[in-house]
């Protein structure tokens, strides 16, 4: 790819988003789905330049679009601290309990089918190219080899903070596509929630069936109990949109998509938090591998409970509070 053919095909792209961001609210709001769209397109462009070594200026131009996205989407206008402590300590957690048996049905079927395809890896190791590319099972060696010079880093990736600005990406591309899957009534957050669990196993499985366990299980078990819970969560809120297009209650299906979405949005937005979270963790703490490995199979599990712990009891004492004072 030139930088010339780069700029002519990507050019129009970085104009429209430029408009969207310097236009008024009302019509970003209008046209959120385009902005996310278009943001995660950007990111994607800045990634390339950077990669391929491009001109400066047009480096600098994708930069000033992706922080102007980034304020956007992550900036608090209108929280004051209280409000995001407020979120954080009540409203989350408690949402989350509030749809506890649906996030159940969800997280067993991920955990199950990744388990599942796990084991048969592990115990028949011939299935798993039969499941992925060698290209690909490959590239997984390479990362989790102590060998490698891709040594728990992706490819193209020098430092921490280029290692924390992918896996953001990352994490919030997979998370968008598995709730966006909710508008094909549901099943694109069921189909993808399916890939990433069968795949996810297969990848673990073949893993450690290579003798890797030592370097790919000290790695994962931190950030993964938030990334996985929210793409749990991601997709769950996408599955409870298609179910509320087939279970209207009375209401037209406009109304009762849109009420389903105010009611799982606290849901989208707490786990896009757990996501920046895990994207820190993974890049300036799971690739560590220089700590000791008792340490950071201990800070992984202490990680799960605090997850655990966060939603089975955060928020608690406040809605007993409350419902003392209704009585």
């Amino acid at each position: 790819m030139t930088e010339q053919s780069f700029v002519q095909r990507r050019g129009k792209v970085w104009s429209e988003f430029a408009v969207l961001v310097t236009g008024n609210r009302s019509r970003l709001t209008k046209k959120s789905i385009q902005f996310l769209k278009l943001f995660r397109e950007i990111t994607q462009d800045l990634n390339t330049a950077k990669a391929n070594g491009f001109d400066p200026a047009i480096i600098e131009r994708l930069n000033t679009l992706v922080n102007e996205g980034n304020q956007i989407l992550y900036g608090q206008r209108g929280w004051s601290v209280k409000t995001l402590i407020r979120f954080l300590i009540k409203t989350f957690p408690q949402k989350v309990r509030s749809h506890w048996k649906g996030i159940l049905a969800v997280s067993l079927l991920f955990y199950g089918l990744m388990f599942f395809f796990g084991l048969m890896c592990f115990r028949f190791p011939g299935i798993t190219e039969e499941l992925v590319s060698a290209y690909e099972l490959a590239q997984y060696e390479e990362m989790y080899n102590p060998e490698s010079v891709h040594f728990l880093r992706p490819r193209d990736i020098s430092g921490d903070a280029d290692m924390f600005g992918f896996y953001i990406y990352n994490n919030i591309s997979i998370a968008f596509r598995t709730f966006a899957g909710g508008i094909l009534a549901g099943f694109g957050s069921l189909l993808i929630l399916f890939i990433n669990g069968v795949k996810s196993g297969i990848i673990e499985g073949h893993l450690i069936y290579s003798g890797f366990a030592k370097t790919f299980i000290p790695f994962v078990i931190a950030h993964s109990a938030l990334e996985l819970t929210a793409i749990i969560f991601s997709a769950y809120s996408g599955m409870f949109l298609g179910y509320r297009f087939f279970i209207t209650n009375g209401k037209s299906r406009g109304a009762s998509i849109k009420r389903a979405g105010q009611d799982v949005m606290p849901i989208i937005a707490g786990s896009a938090l757990m996501l920046f979270i895990a994207a820190a963790i993974e890049a300036f703490w799971s690739s560590k591998h220089t700590f000791p490995l008792k340490l950071r199979i201990g800070a992984g599990i202490i990680v799960w409970l605090l997850v655990l712990s966060y939603f089975l009891f955060a928020g608690r004492a406040a809605k007993e509070k409350n419902n003392e004072h209704s009585v």
